[in-house]
């Protein structure tokens, strides 16, 4: 059995928690310079350049990125092999996510409440997802997720009957309906299958994946690329100011499902597309 001490995880969630705020990804980086290269629209073009300095900006001076830093969502993978020595593993997440936020002056924007309203004060308790693994290693992946983004977020649970014609309307519906909410150029997570709660699963952890990469079945890449297409026809444009670049990519994941139903979830992530991830 391998240890891990509690300390180390909850400097590590704290860092991550910082960093994931700070720093945006090099693949995040080209896609943007490309997406660049290609908008036609001049305030579409004026957008994009905005957004390339604030995020030099951000990751020079170790500032968010946005002033809406997030709730804190993790998977979180654990080794069959791994016990964490000190104290629980939950906990020390938990105080990870307290110590970057409040260490890291990040703003706090988790209420005790959904109807009361009453912010806890230091962005916990953070949304966890578990996973049971084999070995004696521990992952987690920690993504700040915007009230903007997350807003303009669906499920539905379709019949089969709908098709794949049906699934593609309910995710452009979900995009077009969201307009410039977002923040565009947007990433689109989608999951499809499971059941309701876990097509939403699915489409949250999808937004991890680096952007430009597809999916390894086939008959899901191209799909991606298809509603890729097809997003960026809309006309949205960064920032929803009008132009080509609407989307940076599509993410997909999918998941058997019951045979009288087709779940379907699209989590939309904002141009920021903040995550980060360690192994311990």
């Amino acid at each position: 059995m391998r240890e891990i001490e509690y300390d180390k995880m909850v400097e590590t969630v704290k860092n991550l928690a910082i960093e994931s705020n700070s720093y945006l990804s090099e693949e995040m980086y080209r896609a943007l310079e490309e997406a660049l290269e290609r908008e036609k629209s001049p305030v579409g073009r004026e957008v994009l350049k905005q957004i390339l300095e604030n995020d030099k900006i951000a990751r020079n001076e170790l500032i968010p990125m946005c002033q809406d830093t997030g709730v804190a969502v993790m998977f979180v993978e654990v080794g069959e092999d791994v016990r964490i020595k000190g104290g629980h593993l939950k906990d020390a997440l938990i105080e990870g996510v307290r110590k970057g936020y409040v260490e890291g002056y990040l703003r706090k924007s988790v209420v005790k409440d959904p109807l009361r309203r009453v912010n806890t004060g230091d962005n916990t308790p953070p949304v966890i997802h578990f996973d049971i693994v084999p070995g004696d290693k521990l992952k987690i992946m920690f993504e700040p997720k915007g009230g903007g983004s997350e807003n303009m977020s669906k499920a539905v649970v379709l019949p089969p009957s709908a098709g794949i014609e049906g699934v593609k309307k309910f995710i452009i519906d979900t995009v077009t309906d969201a307009g410039g909410n977002p923040c565009p150029p947007i990433i689109v997570g989608v999951g499809i299958g499971g059941d309701f709660e876990m097509s939403a699963i699915l489409a949250k952890k999808s937004l991890f994946r680096k952007v430009g990469e597809r999916h390894p079945d086939p008959f899901y890449a191209q799909l991606e690329l298809e509603l890729l297409e097809e997003i960026n026809k809309i006309g949205i444009g960064p920032m929803g100011l009008g132009g080509m670049t609407t989307a940076l990519d599509v993410h997909i994941e999918y998941y058997p499902c019951h045979i009288a139903s087709i779940p379907v979830a699209v989590n939309i992530q904002c141009h920021a597309n903040r995550h980060r991830t360690a192994i311990l």
